[in-house]
């Protein structure tokens, strides 16, 4: 089935005024920090920890983390065991994040944003709109129109290709998952944008607890992207809602 991409206008290229989360002025650049080949997940949850503590007594920047993880589950502090299809599938990774389960694996970009709201805002709810805004503006670079929705965490897209649903509403699938927490107001975990994972590994979860939608991709959608490109359409975006970034330190 060929898709059918909802394009993005131009003006949703670009993050509002107000979804915009810069840090104070004066501040040190955010610490970007690309990892090649999959991470283990104890070893990110490792990582990030070390540095959140650092960021908290305020002798490390701010840093993204971009990655990818050999596939597994994870289950965040709200998730309901019937939602696990298949625990024998694939390792199952308690993450104290927020949220219930999601997959990662190869294909996907995981960015792990480790920031200091006390040097933004003391805001979760802004700081969550922001790395929506984040999603769907480097979304937009593709000219795929990403959209938020009330009832749904996470960056969702149309598919009219497909039938209708039962109630009569447009077919959509989930191609970014988002899952935070916050540690004496530094965050961590972050987000994951489907690029061109197998898709087929989701079905041993219901992704975040959301039944009857389904999960997609770039290149489920036609958008066939390495994941250097992905990455720097992630930092440019990222600039632009949260401001300056450095290559991390070697």
């Amino acid at each position: 089935m060929t898709a059918t991409i909802e394009t993005a206008t131009s003006g949703s290229r670009l993050a509002t005024v107000a979804e915009r989360f810069l840090a104070r002025p004066g501040s040190a650049p955010v610490a970007w920090h690309v990892i090649d080949g999959p991470t283990p997940y104890p070893e990110a949850l490792a990582m990030m920890e070390a540095r959140v503590a650092e960021i908290a007594s305020g002798t490390a920047p701010e840093t993204v983390i971009l990655l990818e993880h050999p596939p597994l589950y994870t289950a965040g502090t709200g998730a309901r065991a019937e939602d696990l299809v298949d625990s024998t599938r694939f390792p199952v990774f308690a993450a104290g994040r927020g949220g219930e389960y999601t997959y990662h694996g190869p294909g996907q970009r995981v960015a792990y944003v480790l920031l200091d709201l006390k040097r933004r805002r003391e805001d979760v709810r802004a700081y969550v709109a922001a790395l929506e805004a984040w999603i769907i503006a480097t979304l937009g670079e593709f000219q795929i129109k990403g959209e938020r929705r009330e009832d749904r965490v996470g960056v969702w897209v149309r598919r009219r290709e497909r039938p209708t649903l039962t109630d009569g509403s447009i077919a959509e699938d989930k191609i970014a998952a988002i899952g935070i927490r916050v540690r004496r107001w530094v965050t961590f975990h972050g987000i994951s944008l489907n690029v061109d994972p197998d898709l087929e590994h989701f079905s041993g979860i219901v992704p975040c607890g959301v039944r009857g939608h389904g999960v997609t991709s770039l290149a489920d959608l036609g958008v066939f992207a390495s994941m250097p490109e992905v990455d720097g359409l992630l930092r440019r975006q990222f600039e632009a809602v949260f401001g300056r970034t450095e290559d991390a330190a070697r």
